[in-house]
Order: structure tokens, then C-alpha cells, then sequence
């Protein structure tokens, strides 16, 4: 018999000698004989030219979510190439396979509609499929979380892989890059200060490269938050795109992920309550994005952790941001990179971190700023006493107006705002805002405070970041640069202003939002953690009554199960019946 050759046999059991199924032998096919079914997989495996020496190899999957529509993930084909010449060093077998890819500005009608479908498909393709382990390929806004939340309910080993920034470009001798310079020039050219042929020329410049936004966006703040949470090689967070080191990075995911697989390394004693707080720290360390809070939330659900937001608050208070990028500071990722990445942020952050929290290295993440060494003199990641700004970049806001919180980037905020009482005009839904904000005739002066309301998870659907509403057009021809503006949406993680977002419950499900008119007095105080509507409390009652809110629905479709089970922004807008049955309790614990 040729070594090619194979009879049948019952599931084999793994390399750690443990009697469960691994390989090719997991996950078969039912059809009433274990043994046919092993049988038939590895005939059809073997059409592919695949020998028996092959497949009786730790099997690891790797997800594809390359897409001509997803420029972010552009190097998806070489990451590939580098994971599976990781695999095969280190013993294991590659196996490919395309999942959904979701870029932010080609999905409509918000990229997070389809995060919670890109994380079943995520979670049911791991278990469906037969592999020890898993290297995600993530890195666009909501590819990364999604990944996370379907590998924490599949349970598998696995190692997160960002795809990495963009390169930054030039517009006249000023360096830019998407996307906190997009809206910059945008805003500029609603307020005539440049020209139609000018922010044409600024387009070709503010995407240099294939790669994620060059800032500290959505992507961005995922990728030192998967670091942080312990799911990447080290140092996996900020290699940009183009960079013989991300290709590095890609081919140690791929050897860890072998290791995983035979350590049975899976991922709930990567995801601990102890690695969350970390992520946590990080993320307000950083300046992150707001939709970082929203998606840990959902990553930490689906281990049956809730996020404590009045203790993430408090940890604010004592975790000041030292990375100077925008839209909080002034560098980008490559810098951040050349600074030594997330190793010289969490030197500094040490004091305040949990060193013993494991990573998928099978090391501490205490012992892995060790190996690192020493930090050298650079001017990106500041020490703790020289922040960017003394506290996290994030501040939980409560009141009668957002009952269950909400949050404002405080770090790229105007300060001048940030104690602030205003007239509310009120914006019904995104298409009222749309149709109004450039009227001549609209009243609103600098001193109001927007409001847009059904923006929420269920009033979009999909909580779209429109919560960063433009400043009116009258005002930003007169020089207007910021407003106060409140909504129950999301916002950029390349935005910057004086934004309340995620007001919980949303405006399309009852909350007080919903009842807010023009007119209405509105009292922000960061400093106090309030944001108070002025209106007695039998009044609002009153309109409540008068106004029964309808909750959307939907006929049919991935809509319908859309709005029937997400939950709002503070359980991370997951779907209900996606968090596992045993709650383990909040966190921070302490």
C-alpha cells in the first residue's frame, strides 16, 4: 500500500493525547458512521492533491476576507501567503477559507449592520469546519471585532492578524491621511475656505496605500486593543499595511497559531476579565475611538461579561492619554510604529495594567514587555507625566436625558464646550438632518445644541456614524469650528468635536431623546459626568403620551432578526441571543 493510501478508521485523537478529535478527524460530516465519514472527507481532500502526511497535521484555518470592495484589506492575498509559510514551518497545515468582509464606507447602510452577521458567519464557519486553530484576518472598523466575538463563542485556539495601516500621502508639502484629514478638508470645503479643484487633489493624497485608516480611528483602536487583549503576536498592532514587518507579523501568527493548537491554548484563557480591563486601560490610554467601547462591550458579552461604565469611567479619571495621534494629538500609525508600537505604550501603562493576563504566546503579558527591552527616546507615546490629556480619552456621561449613559470623547473635544448649556434644535432622523443642515433659513446659532435623533441600533438600523453631524452651513462659512452635538449614533474614530453619542435608551425604543424639542434646554457638564434635558419630568411624561414611540420592525430577512434582537450601545448592540446562557459577572472588578 502506498503512503498515499488510507483505510477506514475512527477519528484519530490529537497530538496532546487527549481523546478528542483534531485535524480532519473534527467536525465530521453526520452521516451515521464516523469512520465513513473520515473516509469520504479525505478522499475528496485528497482531489486536491493532498498525501496522508499532510493531513494528519495540526489543521489551521485562515480566514480570507480579501474583497475588491475592502480596500483596507488589499494585502489580504500576501498575509495569506506568509500565514501558511508559518503554518508548514512550524507543522501544521493551511487551510484558507473566505468568510464576509465588511469595509466602512462600501457597506450600506452602516458597516455595523453586518457586524453581528459577520461574527455568526465568523463563529458558525470555525465550528463547521474541521481545524485546531484559527488566524483571523481583520483590520477594517468592524472585521476585527466581529472575528473576536465569533471566535470567543466557537472557543477554538486563535491569533488575531491586523492587516495594518495605510501609508500616509502628501497634499502641497502637508502630510495627511485618512481619515481625520478627510473630514478636516471636507469641513473646509463646506465652508469655502478651498476650492472644488483642491479637495479633488486632496482625494488622490489622503489614501497612500492599501491598508486601514492612518489614524487612530475605529481599526486603528481595535488593533491595539486585540494586542492588549492578548490575541496578536507581539507587536502585531501597528506595522503598517505595505511593511516587511507586517508580513513578519503575519508569518509568526501563523506559528503561534500551530502552537496554540497543540497547547490546546484556546481562547477563553486568553479572554479573561483581567485581559478585558487591560484592553480597557489601553483603549483610553490611546485616545480610541468611542466605537472601541461598543465593540469590547460585545467581545466581552459573548464571554458572559458585562462592562461596568461607571467603573470604565473611573478608571478614566486615573489613565491619562499618552499617544499622540489624531485626531487626539498630532502623529499617525507608522509613527506610532517607528516608536515601538504598542511595546512602548504598555511599558509606560505597566503600574496600571494586570502583567499576569496570558497572551497567545503562551507568555504573560508582563513577560512579553520584557522581551521587548528597553524603550529609546521618541516623541510619539508620552510618559504619564506629560500626557496628552490628564485623564482617558473617554468620559461616561449620565442624566435624565441618557438614563442608562452615554459617552463623549473628551480628549478631542473642544475644552470651551465641555461645560456648556444650550437651545436643542433637533434633527427628527438622518434624512431630516440631511435636508435641513444647509438651509439659509435654518435657526440655529453657535451657542445650540444639535440633536438627531433614531440613529440608535434599532432606529437606523445599525447605529451609523452620524452622530458626527456637520456644523451648519451658515455657521461654518462664518468660521464656526464646533458645536455640542447629541445623538444616540455613533461617530468616526477619525472625528474629532464636542460629541455626545450612545445615548442609551435609544430615541426608537422610548428613550427620553425621542421626546426632545426645538427649544428644549440642554446642560452638558464632562466635568460632573451630566448631561441633563431641562424639562420637568411630568412634562416629558406628557409628550411621551401624546407621542407613543413605534418601535421599528421589519417583514423578513436579516432585518427583521435585526431589529427584533439587538440590544442597545451598552451591551455592546449584539444580538440578545448571541451571549452565552452564564453570566460571569462585570468588569473592571475592582
Amino acid at each position: 500500500m502506498s503512503s498515499n493510501d488510507s483505510t477506514p478508521q475512527a477519528p484519530a485523537d490529537n497530538a496532546a493525547g487527549e481523546g478528542r478529535p483534531a485535524g480532519m478527524s473534527k467536525g465530521l460530516t453526520s452521516y451515521g458512521d464516523a469512520g465513513f465519514s473520515l473516509f469520504l472527507r479525505k478522499a475528496f481532500i485528497k482531489g486536491a492533491g493532498y498525501t496522508d502526511r499532510a493531513l494528519d497535521r495540526p489543521v489551521i484555518g485562515i480566514t480570507n476576507t480579501g474583497s475588491a470592495y475592502n480596500p483596507c484589506h488589499g494585502n489580504a492575498p500576501q498575509l495569506i501567503e506568509a500565514v501558511k509559510r508559518g503554518i508548514l514551518m512550524a507543522g501544521g497545515l493551511p487551510m484558507d477559507f473566505p468568510t464576509i468582509s465588511i469595509h466602512e464606507s462600501f457597506t450600506a447602510p452602516t458597516s455595523m449592520y453586518l457586524r453581528n452577521l459577520m461574527s455568526i458567519d465568523t463563529e458558525e464557519l470555525l465550528r463547521a469546519q474541521p481545524m485546531d486553530a484559527v488566524v483571523l484576518i481583520g483590520g477594517c472598523d468592524k472585521t476585527v471585532p466581529a472575528q473576536l466575538m465569533g471566535a470567543a463563542s466557537a472557543g477554538l485556539p486563535a491569533v488575531q492578524l491586523i492587516t495594518g495601516s495605510m501609508l500616509t500621502g502628501s497634499h502641497r508639502s502637508e502630510r495627511v491621511g485618512a481619515c481625520t484629514d478627510c473630514r478636516r478638508y471636507w469641513a473646509k470645503f463646506r465652508a469655502e475656505e478651498i476650492d472644488a479643484e483642491e479637495v479633488a487633489d486632496v482625494n488622490n493624497q489622503l489614501v497612500a496605500s492599501v491598508g486601514t485608516c492612518s489614524v487612530m480611528g475605529t481599526a486603528s483602536t481595535m488593533a491595539c486593543i486585540a494586542e492588549a487583549l492578548g490575541m496578536t503576536v507581539p507587536g502585531g498592532a501597528s506595522p503598517p499595511a505595505v511593511t516587511a514587518d507586517r508580513m513578519r507579523a503575519a508569518e509568526q501568527s501563523g506559528v503561534l497559531a500551530v502552537e496554540a493548537a497543540r497547547n490546546r491554548l484556546t481562547i477563553d484563557k486568553i479572554l479573561t476579565a483581567k485581559a478585558f480591563e487591560n484592553a480597557m486601560r489601553v483603549l483610553l490610554a490611546i485616545g480610541g475611538s468611542t466605537n472601541g467601547i461598543v465593540h469590547l462591550t460585545a467581545i466581552a458579552g459573548r464571554m458572559g461579561y458585562d462592562i461596568d461604565m461607571r467603573a470604565l469611567d473611573r478608571m478614566g479619571r486615573e489613565t491619562p492619554v499618552l499617544l499622540d495621534l489624531k485626531p487626539s494629538g498630532q502623529h499617525y500609525m507608522e509613527d506610532f510604529h517607528h516608536a515601538g508600537g504598542m511595546a512602548t505604550l504598555l511599558r509606560e501603562l505597566k503600574p496600571l495594567l494586570h502583567l499576569d493576563a496570558l497572551t497567545v504566546t503562551g507568555r504573560t503579558l508582563g513577560e512579553e514587555i520584557e522581551r521587548a527591552g528597553p524603550g529609546f527616546k521618541q516623541d510619539v507615546v508620552r510618559s504619564a507625566a506629560n500626557p496628552i490629556y490628564r485623564e482617558g480619552g473617554i468620559a461616561v456621561l449620565e442624566g435624565n436625558l441618557a438614563p442608562g449613559g452615554a459617552i463623549i470623547k473628551q480628549s478631542a473635544a473642544n475644552p470651551a464646550l465641555m461645560e456648556h448649556e444650550g437651545r436643542a434644535v433637533v434633527f427628527e432622523n438622518a434624512a431630516d438632518l440631511a435636508a435641513r443642515i444647509d438651509l439659509p433659513d435654518l435657526d440655529v446659532n453657535a451657542d445650540d445644541i444639535l440633536v438627531l435623533k433614531n440613529i440608535g441600533p434599532k432606529g437606523a438600523p445599525g447605529m451609523p456614524e452620524a452622530g458626527y453631524m456637520p456644523i451648519p452651513l451658515k455657521l461654518a462659512k462664518a468660521g464656526v469650528k464646533d458645536m455640542v452635538r447629541i445623538s444616540d449614533g455613533r461617530m468616526s474614530g477619525t472625528a474629532f468635536g464636542t460629541i455626545v453619542l450612545h445615548v442609551v435608551p435609544e430615541s426608537a425604543v422610548g428613550g427620553p431623546l425621542a421626546f426632545v424639542q426645538n427649544g428644549d434646554r440642554i446642560r452638558l457638564s464632562v466635568a460632573r459626568r451630566e448631561l441633563t434635558l431641562l424639562v420637568a419630568d411630568a412634562e416629558l411624561a406628557r409628550r411621551a403620551s401624546a407621542n407613543p414611540v413605534k418601535v421599528p420592525t421589519a417583514e423578513r430577512g436579516y432585518r427583521k432578526l435585526f431589529l427584533e434582537t439587538v440590544m442597545q450601545a451598552d451591551k455592546g448592540a449584539d444580538f440578545d441571543f448571541m451571549r452565552p446562557a452564564q453570566a460571569r459577572g462585570s468588569i473592571p472588578s475592582r
